[in-house]
């Protein structure tokens, strides 16, 4: 892939400014960085700067994470993509249907009422968890939130986007390991592809290095009160470019799971014509292309990365602000045209 660096580093630098971006925007072409830029504060009130080695939430970009641990999981055979939810959860979620597999939930299919429904009306500063935020630091402390949402229609119907099916995941993936989500994704996922700063962290409790998400582009107000406390399968991991870099080409290189289950997990099986994308599972596709894409969106965080594993490029833009890494994202997104 050729790189216009100077044009493309004008537009970054036009779009950044046109959405007072705060965060870290990186292109990496297999072991060079052919761009950096690092904008905003990761600390308003102390006025430190963001720096390339700054951590980022990165929201909902933690689905492919939950889907690596899960695919560990059916890789090892202690779950198959056939498994109901329902031999696992059992009494628990009961409006969950009996038809619902892995794979429904793997692939946004499972038609299970959202406890976070997309679709629905309101902000993304919104205060929409109904349990206090200090509860939800392991996945069987969602089961309040995620209980009392009726099936919206059977399962492999059709695709829609559901955060809530993330998480009964990652409460599947605790109960037929025996381990903690956190700790799977961290020695299954993280580990294996050799990345040292992704981590899930508690919101009350973070290290110097983790950029705080900050609900406007002026404000002082944070997201500490609008999150988890602790993220879980939907979303909440925080990471670095480089990181996020390392972790692509690890996950081609079959180093997190095993080729052939990378080509099934990037399989475009849905288009998806309001995100302009296709998606397969945990995973975004380009709309036409090879590039395989991560996005994220939630109260202090705008992020995007997208990989074309041909070329071993990443471009990824890593956003403490509500809305400020849009701009940035479509600034970025024709070198993948």
């Amino acid at each position: 892939m050729h790189i216009d660096v100077d044009r493309l580093d004008a537009a970054v630098t036009e779009a950044a400014a046109e959405g007072q971006f705060s965060g870290v925007v990186a292109v990496d072409v297999a072991d060079d960085r052919v761009l950096e830029r690092a904008s905003g504060d990761a600390h308003r009130a102390l006025q430190v700067p963001n720096t390339a080695s700054h951590r980022f939430g990165v929201a909902s970009g933690s689905k492919a994470f939950t889907a690596l641990a899960v695919m560990r999981l059916v890789e090892d055979g202690a779950l198959h993509l056939t498994t109901p939810a329902r031999a696992v959860l059992g009494a628990d979620l009961p409006l969950v249907d009996d038809a619902v597999t892995v794979e429904h939930l793997l692939t946004h299919t499972s038609g299970i009422g959202d406890y976070l429904d997309e679709e629905a009306d309101w902000k993304v500063d919104d205060h929409v968890l109904r349990s206090p935020v200090h509860l939800l630091d392991r996945a069987e402390a969602f089961l309040p939130e995620l209980d009392g949402f009726p099936q919206q229609f059977g399962p492999g119907e059709r695709f829609a986007y559901n955060n809530g099916g993330y998480v009964v995941l990652a409460l599947i993936a605790e109960r037929v390991s025996g381990r903690t989500f956190h700790d799977l994704v961290h020695t299954e996922v993280c580990d294996r592809a050799g990345l040292t700063a992704t981590r899930y962290l508690r919101s009350d409790d973070l290290p110097g290095d983790v950029a705080l998400g900050y609900l406007d582009a002026t404000g002082n107000r944070t997201n500490l009160l609008h999150l988890p406390v602790l993220g879980n399968g939907d979303g909440g991991i925080c990471t670095t470019a480089g990181d996020l870099h390392r972790f692509w080409r690890a996950l081609f290189a079959g180093q997190i799971v095993a080729r052939e289950t990378v080509d099934e997990m990037t399989r475009a099986r849905h288009d998806v014509p309001a995100e302009d994308l296709r998606y397969g599972m945990g995973f975004w596709r380009h709309r036409t292309g090879p590039a395989v894409i991560l996005e994220g969106y939630d109260a202090g965080v705008s992020f995007g990365s997208t990989h074309d594993p041909a070329t071993s490029t990443t471009v990824s833009v890593l956003g403490n602000t509500s809305e400020g890494a849009w701009p940035v994202i479509g600034a970025t997104a024709g070198l993948f045209d």
